[in-house]
């Protein structure tokens, strides 16, 4: 079967974050939605359909996780992975962020500290800071041609004995990098030294591109398997968010027993009706639309690269080797961040993510989602491009 994914779909009225809070976080509630990481393509048909038959029963009592649901999820990721995980090691949690904040809360003390690498996806901040943890940065470092790797110099001088836990996103946010297995033991090896945890944020595992491979966190050595908690999810690769159907993956017994019995005590550990009902759906029957869809996504990454190297050559992508973002170096119109962001917002009718909100690092960045129909792209670069002519 062959999908599609050029079919342009209004979300108006569908209660989409994309578009509803426009006016509230950009002043404009017109603007042209390229900032949410979710996508603008349908929903895979399969998942609708395994949840139209449980809501054709029309009795919503409560309910048990499917006996298949684990075995499902496990296959999965041994499948396109080659990682061996324990259903044991295993649980639900309601979001990767809220996880984080479950990981926070069970493992850091108040006077306790958090590691994270900006520029990052700004909850790794927002979520310790919130909960009272201070913050520390190990910026990543940034290479002539745009691709960035870890500073274990500066990790070394910021990581003191009360730093507890470390933030991983893996694959990154907003740069689209897949961690090299030697990048990602020497990182264990050190945080295993310390006494540090690793949170490894794996929502993006199963969207690696043009070639490239995800290596789980806790696969890549036995010190990464014992000091690590994973989280992943289908929903960025299914496109079902809102349905919020997350897991973690805790392979040491000390670390899974403290945080397992916490979210048990709190009854954060217990899916709605139709998380395992999407997830299983996704895991069993997405394969080939799983595949359509990232040869799309590399269709699009093409498609504005070429655009920009011809039209907006100030403009310089990175191009990701997974996820639906693009991470968009716009320091050559020597514009500062107020203007930049004005640029597109004002000047364009583009809501993008400024690069600023992801920290150190992201000045003069934006991250655009190009999950979308080609002909959204064409004409969200075409104003774009108008834009930076209306300044010359």
């Amino acid at each position: 079967m062959t999908y599609d994914f050029d079919k342009i779909i209004d979300r108006h009225g569908t209660g989409a974050l994309a578009l509803d809070v426009l006016q509230e976080r950009y002043g404009k509630a017109d603007l042209m939605p390229l900032w949410v990481a979710d996508m603008n393509f349908a929903t895979p048909q399969f998942i609708t359909d395994a949840m139209k038959r449980r809501l054709d029963h029309s009795l919503f009592g409560y309910t048990v996780v499917p006996k298949d649901f684990w075995p499902t999820v496990t296959r999965w990721i041994e499948a396109h992975h080659q990682w061996t995980v324990r259903e044991e090691w295993m649980r639900f949690v309601p979001g990767i962020v809220k996880g984080i904040g479950f990981v926070v809360n069970v493992f850091v003390k108040p006077d306790e500290k958090v590691i994270i690498q900006p520029p990052v996806y700004h909850p790794f901040r927002l979520t310790p800071a919130g909960n009272r943890r201070e913050v520390v940065m190990n910026p990543l470092i940034r290479h002539d041609d745009g691709s960035y790797s870890m500073d274990f110099d500066n990790l070394a001088e910021v990581a003191d004995d009360k730093c507890r836990l470390l933030i991983l996103s893996n694959p990154h946010n907003p740069a689209g990098i897949v961690w090299d297995e030697e990048t990602l033991r020497r990182l264990a090896h050190f945080c295993a030294e310390r006494g540090i945890i690793v949170i490894s944020d794996e929502i993006h595992c199963d969207m690696a591109l043009f070639g490239n491979r995800h290596h789980p966190f806790a696969s890549v050595s036995e010190e990464a398997a014992q000091c690590s908690i994973t989280f992943g999810a289908p929903s960025k690769t299914f496109n079902i968010a809102g349905i919020v159907s997350s897991y973690c993956i805790v392979p040491n017994e000390e670390l899974r027993n403290r945080l397992f019995s916490w979210m048990a005590a709190n009854e954060l550990d217990e899916p709605h009706i139709f998380a395992p009902i999407a997830t299983m759906a996704a895991f069993n029957e997405g394969e080939e639309w799983r595949r359509q869809m990232l040869h799309y996504i590399e269709g699009n990454i093409m498609f504005v690269e070429e655009y920009l190297k011809e039209n907006l050559p100030q403009i310089k992508p990175l191009r990701p080797q997974a996820s639906f973002l693009v991470w968009l170096d716009c320091r050559g119109l020597r514009l500062q961040h107020d203007a930049l962001v004005s640029l597109f917002v004002d000047e364009a009718g583009l809501a993008l993510n400024d690069g600023e909100m992801f920290g150190k690092g992201g000045e003069g960045f934006m991250r655009m989602n190009i999950a979308s129909p080609r002909a959204v792209l064409r004409e969200a670069l075409g104003r774009l491009k108008d834009a930076v002519e209306r300044r010359k």
